[in-house]
C-alpha cells in the first residue's frame, strides 16, 4: 500500500492562526537543495539539539520539543494524540512556482519500522504529489501517510505556498493496529528477518551503546526477530 488517508482531520483555522506566529521566525532552506528547484523551507517542531533551525533528521538520536513546538499547543495535542515515538518533526514550506524533483527517502516507509505523517495546513489546487505513477491532491487539514521509500515529487504551480505539519514517527504496536483498521498489511515484511543471528548481536552491541529510547525499541524489535 502507497498510502493510507486517514479519516482524522484537523481544524485548518487553529492551525493556520499557530501558523502565522511560527512564520515570523527564521526558516533555513532545505539541505537538499540539488533535490528541489525554487524554494523550499522548513523549521523544526521537534529537532535532535531542541533549536527550531536545525532542521536535519538523524537516526538513532533523542530528540526535543523546540520553541516554535511552544508557540503551536494545537499542533502539540495533535502530536500527543499519536501515540507513538515521535522523532523530526517539521513545518515545510514549498513556495509558489517550486517543485520537489522525484527522489525516494530510504527507509521511510512502515515496513521499516518508521514512518512520515503529512497534515497539510495551507495548500491549493494546484499543488500535485505524485508517488510512483499516481499524483494526488492533498487537502488542508486531512492527515495522510505515505510510502515515502518510493519514488515521489511534488509540484506547486499555484500562486500560495503549499506549508504541510511532517511527523517521522515510529512504528509500534499501536499504530500497527491503526494501520491494519485501513487495510494495510502489516506482516508483508518484517525488515528484521533479514539480518542472520551474529549480525543482530553485533546491532544489539551498537545499540546498546547509544542507550537512547529509540535505540532500546530497536533492540526489543531485533530480539523479537530472532
Amino acid at each position: 500500500m502507497n498510502y493510507i488517508r486517514f479519516s482524522n482531520t484537523y481544524n485548518v483555522q487553529q492551525l493556520t492562526k499557530e501558523l502565522e506566529q511560527v512564520l515570523q521566525q527564521d526558516w533555513p532552506l532545505h539541505f537538499n537543495t540539488k533535490d528541489f528547484n525554487g524554494d523550499w523551507r522548513s523549521i523544526s517542531l521537534r529537532s535532535t539539539t531542541g533549536q527550531s533551525t536545525d532542521i536535519r533528521a538523524q537516526e538513532n538520536v533523542e530528540y526535543r520539543d523546540t520553541p516554535a513546538l511552544q508557540m503551536m499547543p494545537y499542533v502539540k495535542e495533535i502530536l500527543d494524540a499519536w501515540q507513538c515515538e515521535k522523532e523530526a518533526v517539521r513545518l515545510l514550506s514549498l513556495a509558489p512556482g517550486s517543485e520537489i524533483k522525484p527522489h525516494r527517502d530510504m527507509g521511510c516507509g512502515y515496513l521499516d519500522n518508521s514512518f512520515r505523517i503529512h497534515i497539510p495546513i495551507i495548500t491549493n489546487q494546484e499543488v500535485y504529489f505524485t508517488i510512483e505513477d499516481e499524483t494526488l491532491h492533498l487537502q488542508a487539514g486531512d492527515c495522510w501517510y505515505m510510502d515515502f521509500s518510493l519514488t515521489h515529487s511534488i509540484v506547486n504551480h499555484g500562486n500560495t505556498a503549499r506549508i504541510h505539519l511532517i511527523m517521522d514517527c515510529i512504528r509500534n504496536e499501536w499504530t500497527d493496529k491503526l494501520f491494519a483498521s485501513y487495510g494495510f498489511d502489516i506482516s508483508e515484511k518484517d525488515p528484521l528477518q533479514q539480518y542472520d543471528a551474529a549480525t543482530k548481536a553485533k546491532m544489539i552491541e551498537e545499540l546498546e551503546k547509544i542507550d537512547t529510547e529509540t535505540a532500546r525499541n530497536i533492540i526489543a524489535s531485533l530480539k523479537a526477530a530472532n
